[in-house]
């Protein structure tokens, strides 16, 4: 699956577990959302590191992307496709979060951050060690620089949308910057926190055509240069690329960094699809590999190495939010704009006998937006639900006053036979009949829907879902495309339906504009690939983003959960409360603790270290 904004909300969203604003605690060296730091000012290290872990050997990972190779340097801008992991491992940005605590950030770059009583500003004063990878020092101006050029034509809309709220920012030193907000904001000091900070000498060379300035479009190959731990390496362009630890990081040695970062490289090898990459570790040509297939799992990670030891596979529980994966359904186009056609096409996904015959009963189904979380709803919704959503009756369905939304089951007595049959109720009240054996509307067209896939390996899990909708007279037909054209039809929203793996948070904020919002809605490019568009859904964001207490965050994003949930714009999959691993035991040792928001690989690469 798909998974949205790899960048930009893997870190935002880390963070979102990990920071905010309003009747939060703060410290020079760190920021607490809803209670107290875990670490203090004088700690020396996170508790999940080994801070005598040694330093050297190689890590060889696998590129998951769906891509056979990359084409840029560049992971902000818009056209390519940009290395995996390039920007977790060479853009420091000013906060970093734990993996073992929610709701609090760290100093990174910046050893001393202050939130303003009135939530309108964050200031932050930079390390004066802080260095980029060409020896030059972090200093404000290059702050001004990322954001003004992460806020400019050339990036994501994504940025636009999660920082509509900052009115600007002031250098104030040489080290020391302030953002400053439209409004009070829980979320703006982690979103600006959480930016990759680059160089102001990165693209800085002429056009040889036109001999001015590059703009940052244009910056394509260039090394970039950051101030994380790793640089760019050895190349081999359709095979791997290759990063090298920095002997000179500047981080090393400071409580947020101590024990990480020990592998002197890391290798990231790229394949052309699953088969390859899965005989590929078997083989031993990498050391670690993350698992998304219950069939792969549970059947085809075994051989030699397994027997022997040399390779486990190792499942790693977690206490991350579920997050959403769904499938997605564009309602800018009918006849998914019906809401009743939109939830009679849940109604035909038998997902219990998938987990049962095709996943290993290894997932659970998707329970709204926030699962996992305090945010998500259930039941009746409480007196302070309703307080925000009795204004918008009329604007969004009457279920949203019922009982929370749950997914249609076929393991009770009605089964998958009494699913289709209020399907075929729900799409006669929306107009379509059975026509000459076929379904059929007022026009006379037939309903034929198409699921865009960037992997024809996909088909084997939409097929079952495709063969129930054929008993409704609807067809359901798979699209694989190449990923680059994938990535164009869904910048542009040109699909009907597709599968994508939202991330979660415990502390939702700005993203769910870009998710949801009206204004994304109209935006190419934006995360709202839903095209949801709902004044009643703007508003219950907007109280989501500016809550001032725990109790108004809670209520706030329950009723947002409602209002998507009741819409059925999602028709949601599965999730799985662990991380499932393959890895080199004789090559990789790792620390005795796994941290409760473990991330999977992101881990590995952390805190791990090479065997002697």
């Amino acid at each position: 699956m798909r998974t949205l904004r790899p960048y930009l909300f893997k870190t935002v969203l880390t963070l979102c577990v990990s920071f905010g604003l309003s009747t939060s605690a703060w410290a020079a060296h760190g920021y607490a959302l809803w209670g107290e730091l875990k670490y203090p000012a004088n700690f020396t290290h996170f508790d999940y590191v080994n801070p005598q872990a040694p330093k050297g050997g190689e890590l060889r990972l696998v590129s998951n992307l769906r891509v056979s190779t990359f084409d840029k340097y560049n992971p902000f801008t818009l056209r390519g496709s940009a290395p995996a992991y390039l920007s977790n491992l060479m853009f420091d940005s000013l906060l970093t979060g734990a993996l073992d605590e929610s709701g609090a950030a760290y100093g990174l770059l910046a050893r001393d951050v202050q939130a303003a009583p009135n939530g309108l500003s964050v200031t932050f004063v930079i390390h004066s060690e802080a260095r980029f990878h060409n020896g030059q020092p972090v200093l404000a101006d290059d702050v001004r620089h990322s954001f003004d050029t992460l806020m400019g034509p050339h990036t994501s809309p994504v940025y636009k949308t999660v920082l509509a709220d900052v009115a600007g920012l002031d250098v104030l030193g040489e080290r020391t910057v302030r953002f400053r907000f439209k409004k009070p904001n829980r979320e703006l000091p982690l979103t600006v926190g959480s930016l990759p900070i680059f160089s102001r000498a990165w693209g800085n060379s002429t056009d040889p055509k036109t001999g001015q300035r590059k703009s940052f479009d244009q910056v394509v190959m260039d090394t970039p240069i950051g101030s994380g731990p790793y640089t760019i390496g050895p190349v081999r362009f359709g095979k791997d690329i290759t990063y090298v630890r920095d002997p000179n990081y500047w981080a090393r040695d400071l409580p947020s960094r101590k024990g990480t970062a020990n592998f002197d490289r890391i290798v990231v090898k790229i394949y052309r699809d699953n088969t390859a990459r899965l005989e590929a570790l078997k083989a031993g040509e990498f050391d670690l590999m993350r698992f998304f297939s219950a069939g792969d799992w549970a059947r085809r990670v075994k051989g030699k190495r397994f027997d022997s030891g040399e390779l486990v596979k190792g499942e790693f529980t977690h206490r991350l939010p579920t997050g959403f994966q769904s499938y997605v359904l564009n309602t800018r186009r009918p006849p998914l704009d019906d809401a009743r056609v939109r939830e009679a096409l849940g109604l035909a996904m038998d997902y219990e006998w998938m987990n049962r015959q095709m996943f290993y009963n290894a997932y659970q189904r998707v329970q709204g937006l926030f699962g996992n979380t305090d945010c998500s709803a259930s039941g009746l919704p409480g007196a302070d639900e309703l307080a925000l959503l009795n204004p918008w009756r009329g604007q969004l369905p009457d279920r949203v006053w019922g009982p929370m939304a749950t997914p249609p089951r076929t393991d009770g007595e009605l089964g998958l036979r009494g699913n289709l049959r209020r399907a075929q109720a729900l799409l006669r009240e929306a107009g379509w009949t059975v026509q000459g054996g076929e379904l059929r509307n007022a026009k006379g067209q037939p309903m034929v829907l198409e699921y865009l896939d960037s992997n024809e390996a996909g088909a084997r899990v939409v097929t079952p879902w495709a063969r129930n909708l054929e008993k409704l007279g609807v067809t359901l037909r798979f699209r694989p495309v190449d990923f680059a054209l994938y990535q164009q039809r869904l910048r542009t929203f040109d699909f009907d339906v597709i599968s994508i793996a939202f991330q979660g948070t415990h502390n939702p904020g700005a993203e769910y504009a870009d998710l949801f919002g009206s204004e994304a809605a109209r935006t190419e490019d934006s995360g709202n690939l839903a095209g949801v568009s709902s004044p009643a859904v703007d508003a219950l964001i907007n109280r989501m983003v500016n809550a001032r207490s725990r109790g108004d965050l809670v209520a706030a994003c329950r009723a947002l959960d409602r209002a998507i949930t009741h819409s059925h714009v999602l028709i949601p999959q599965w999730s799985a409360t662990t991380h499932r691993m393959a890895f080199n035991d004789r090559r990789l040792a790792r620390p005795d603790a796994v941290p409760s928001y473990v991330d999977g690989e992101g881990w590995a690469m952390d805190v791990w270290w090479s065997r002697p």
